[in-house]
């Protein structure tokens, strides 16, 4: 019998002693190198017999010691060195080595049963791995259906060292044996090696990947590992882990790898974030493939990363099929092109490969094989998409004739489509109108194609939809974004109609806590429209909306109502519009009650402080100035009471009654709700507070409210008095010296020059010499009237003598 170890001193799971069996070993059987039954034994000119490789390293071991090639057993030297195989004697072997092959794998299987000691399950396993290894040397194969089914029961066992060296036997069993992966497949087992992938240690994972990388190897198997719920995204997950082994995560893409012959497991790699293979089909498939990939990819979510990558990969193949004439090809193209199209970064890669020619044909065609209305609603979504990032669209050719999509042409055809089409597809149109509208570049030909087209009044008659809130939406902001440059004419059309401008107002003031895109783009509609148009303000002031506008205003401000994205917008319009019920204070009395009634002017000297909020100041402001040039015509001049007898002989004897209460400025009795007077509201110094202000269109409002306080017909000096207490002289004369904008300037030296007719004032502000330059300037430089002016305050610190006028002999 044959001693215990390997020649080489190295021990493995696969070497025993002598490969203990039922049937006795033979000394025959052993290498004298190896101490291990040979696989293939040699004899020696001397007779004696070898594992082949063994004696090979021999040999090569005598070389590379300089000494001649010997017999290890009786280290003679050798004359002839050829190896000559023992045929008999392997074949011997071999049929010992099958009997007691089988005579172990019956004791195995005898052993594995979920109820016997673990150290018995454990032995049965390990002999299994070992005669499995051995046969598959022999390039022969178990084919024992029986044991294979034990083996996996055993993955049940709640022992996790059971459980781990059951995979590693399945493992071996299974490779290259497409009978024993069809054995497994039955029943539960891949759904329990599944498990395995996030329920074991790192040790059992990594055999568990092993063995599905095994089955995946079968066609057949692919398609029932990727139907497991959780099979594909766990191991998408390994792929990506830091913390697993390199081992594991290899064989966990290589069996993706293999999963990818199912298109079924392709789009739930894809759904789990394994794309590339999908696009790869995509781009390399069978025109079937194509199409299949193509609408998944359609469905699929996508973050605007993966966009951008999916419109460099496949973006050109997709653009390819959406001009083939088959229309399943372009439904599939068309779906996947609105999918990535949704993200600024992707849709400027669509446009650098070319997809707005082929859009647009689609969208105007009309003839043989012309998309369905259902494929040109996602032909306009994927335009609306695009023209929504603000792209220089007037530098990309869409057209046979080098047109553009701004050309007035193009959008003429837009706007015939967007009347001759039903409400989905309209929404989608108006949306890619408002996409060329947003940006500063192409709304102007938009507006001239608008005008060409007289399409205002059908643009304006989308408010009245009630059934599709896109579309209405939709119209909305288009209108609001055309507004600036055709507010006449939208006035005109909603002052004339009888729907459209109460839709607006409803829109507005619908009673929601959550202010919304739609109500936000309403009031800022609304809010450009012509403010002088006396007709446009009495149908408002008739439909209610002022008192609607306030209600929304207050609840904004008091924080009822809410919306971080729009509330800001929100607001600016809403003020916007109320300020316009200022303008007819002079031609409406209705409007001068609405004001009474509802307090105005302490609504806009509240939104006044409206810190960082430009436009709402700005607008307050506005309203502050014509609400105060009324102050004059309401306010309240007391009675004087008739003097006594006496007095009246002897006026020596008479006193001027007194009348508490009286404004310095009016003379007469004022209050901020009746009279709108700002002296009583204590507005002066919030305005005088804003003329430092950074932003030029807020500062000229407040300096001409304050300007109203030194009106003709009003107590000037008393005006510059308050407006001095409130230390907004010098703030005055910044403004004057720093001369941001020519309007600013006309309105800077009209206050100077009403505040130097106060001589202490005069006196001071003469010896500073940068205002008498700034003033020499408007004197030289400034308009007709502005000169005169200038003059007039020049008089008044000297600057320029009485007599020396250069105007008295014009007119």
């Amino acid at each position: 019998m044959a001693g215990s170890g390997s020649w080489d001193g190295s021990q493995s799971e696969n070497s025993s002693q002598f490969e203990p069996g039922i049937d006795n070993i033979y000394e025959a059987f052993i290498c004298p190198l190896t101490k291990q039954v040979m696989h293939n034994p040699v004899t020696l000119e001397n007779g004696q017999t070898f594992e082949r490789d063994a004696i090979e390293k021999w040999f090569q071991e005598c070389r590379e010691n300089g000494q001649p090639l010997s017999c290890p057993i009786t280290s003679k030297q050798l004359s002839i060195t050829d190896l000559s195989p023992s045929i008999a004697l392997r074949n011997t072997i071999e049929e010992w080595r099958a009997r007691n092959d089988a005579l172990k794998l019956d004791i195995a299987r005898q052993s594995l049963y979920l109820g016997n000691a673990e150290t018995n399950i454990l032995l049965a396993l390990k002999n299994v791995r070992e005669i499995c290894r051995n046969i598959r040397k022999l390039r022969q194969r178990v084919r024992n259906p029986q044991l294979v089914r034990l083996i996996t029961d055993m993955l049940k066992s709640s022992s996790h060292e059971v459980r781990y060296k059951a995979l590693q036997t399945l493992q071996v069993v299974v490779e290259g044996d497409e009978e024993s992966k069809a054995i497994v497949a039955e029943g539960d087992t891949v759904r329990t090696i599944v498990k395995f992938l996030s329920q074991e240690p790192s040790k059992g994972r990594e055999v568990a990947v092993s063995v599905l990388f095994e089955l995946s190897k079968s066609e057949a198997l692919c398609e029932k590992i990727g139907s497991i719920r959780g099979a594909i995204i766990l191991l998408v997950g390994l792929t990506s882990s830091k913390s697993e082994n390199v081992s594991t995560v290899e064989k966990a893409d290589q069996t993706l790898t293999n999963l990818e012959r199912s298109e079924e497991n392709v789009r739930q790699m894809a759904t789990n974030g394994r794309l590339q293979p999908l696009l790869a089909k995509l781009l390399e498939g069978s025109p079937e493939t194509k199409v299949s990939m193509a609408f998944y990819l359609g469905v699929l979510a996508l973050n605007n990363d993966v966009k951008v990558i999916v419109a460099q990969t496949v973006g050109s193949s997709l653009i390819d099929l959406m001009r083939t004439r088959d229309m399943r090809q372009r439904e599939a193209a068309l779906g996947a092109l609105n999918n990535i199209s949704s993200f600024e970064g992707s849709a400027k890669v669509l446009i650098n490969t070319g997809i707005l020619p082929p859009l647009i044909k689609d969208l105007f065609y009309v003839g043989p094989n012309q998309l369905p209305i259902r494929l040109k609603e996602v032909s306009a979504t994927i335009l609306a998409n695009i023209v929504n990032i603000g792209y220089e669209f007037d530098k990309v050719p869409v057209g046979p004739d080098h047109q553009t999509l701004v050309s007035e042409e193009i959008v003429e055809n837009l706007l015939q489509l967007t009347s001759n089409t039903g409400p989905e597809i309209q929404g989608k149109l108006l949306a890619v109108l408002v996409g060329l509208t947003s940006c500063p570049n192409s709304v102007i030909n938009v507006v001239s194609a608008i005008r060409n087209s007289a399409a205002i009044i059908s643009l304006v008659q989308f408010v009245e939809i009630h059934e599709n809130d896109d579309l209405r939406l939709a119209s909305i902001k288009l209108l609001h974004n055309i507004s600036p440059h055709m507010s006449e004419e939208l006035a005109n059309v909603l002052r004339g109609t009888v729907g459209q401008l109460g839709n607006l107002v409803a829109i507005i003031s619908e009673n929601t806590t959550t202010i919304t895109e739609e109500q936000a783009a309403a009031a800022g509609l609304l809010a450009e429209l012509p403010e002088r148009d006396l007709g446009l303000t009495m149908r408002l002031l008739r439909e209610g909306a002022f008192e609607k506008i306030i209600s929304k205003i207050v609840g904004i401000r008091q924080g009822e109502i809410r919306g971080i994205r729009f509330e800001r917008t929100f607001l600016e319009g809403l003020v916007s519009i109320l300020v316009r019920i200022t303008f007819a204070l002079t031609k409406e009395t209705h409007a001068v009650s609405f004001c009474c009634e509802n307090n105005l002017t302490s609504l806009f000297l509240d939104l006044l402080q409206s810190n960082s909020q430009d436009n709402i100041q700005m607008a307050s402001a506005i309203a502050l100035e014509n609400l105060s040039l009324e102050s004059k015509n309401h306010t309240k001049i007391p009675e004087l009471p008739p003097p006594n007898y006496c007095a009246s002989i002897f006026s020596c004897l008479s006193k001027p009654p007194v009348v508490l209460g009286i404004c310095k400025i009016h003379q007469g009795i004022c209050s901020v709700r009746e009279s709108f007077c700002l002296v009583e509201g204590q507005a002066v110094d919030k305005l005088v507070d804003l003329l430092d202000h950074e932003n030029e269109k807020v500062v000229g409002p407040a300096l001409a409210a304050l300007s109203t306080l030194l009106e003709d017909g009003l107590d000037v000096v008393q005006g510059v008095r308050l407006i001095d207490e409130a230390d907004g002289i010098t703030p005055i004369l910044n403004v004057l010296l720093e001369n941001r904008t020519e309007n600013l300037r006309i309105r800077a030296v009209w206050m100077v020059e009403r505040i130097l007719r106060i001589e202490e004032i005069a006196r001071e502000v003469g010896e500073e010499q940068n205002v008498t330059a700034a003033l020499v300037d408007a004197f030289q430089n400034a308009d007709f009237r502005t000169r005169q002016i200038a003059e007039k305050a020049l008089r008044h610190i000297d600057k320029i003598p009485n007599f020396s006028g250069i105007f008295t002999n014009i007119g």
